[in-house]
């Protein structure tokens, strides 16, 4: 039976930007390995959105040029694509190419609801 995501489901940090903000892989996909869990940031301001479906989807963000809390807080302008990080995600997430336009969408499209759940946990 599958569950309906929760905000308030387990998480596993990886990174820290310079700010103090926080990305982590969001635990919710029941019996599916971390790669396949959607990637999070919790922003040292206050900042909180969900950023990517999971770890491929990730890498086609990073390959953009475009970070975690960038993601959340919307980059303003197209950044210059990292070649060594494009050389990665099309080893390691080739079948799964996306633009970083259709990594954000999808990841938004399928958890609408995270920063409204989230920031009602923390009233």
């Amino acid at each position: 039976m599958d569950r309906q995501p929760r905000a308030d489901a387990e998480y596993r940090i990886f990174g820290q930007d310079g700010s103090g903000g926080y990305a982590a892989f969001w635990l919710v996909r029941d019996g599916k390995p971390i790669l396949y869990q959607p990637l999070v940031f919790f922003g040292s301001e206050g900042e909180v959105g969900v950023v990517a479906r999971d770890f491929y989807d990730y890498l086609w963000l990073l390959a953009a040029g475009i970070g975690p809390c960038e993601a959340v807080i919307g980059a303003e302008n197209e950044r210059e694509p990292i070649a060594h990080f494009v050389a990665f995600a099309s080893k390691h997430a080739g079948a799964q190419k996306r633009t970083a336009a259709e990594v954000l969408t999808a990841a938004h499209e399928e958890f609408p609801d995270f920063e409204t759940d989230i920031r009602a946990l923390c009233r």
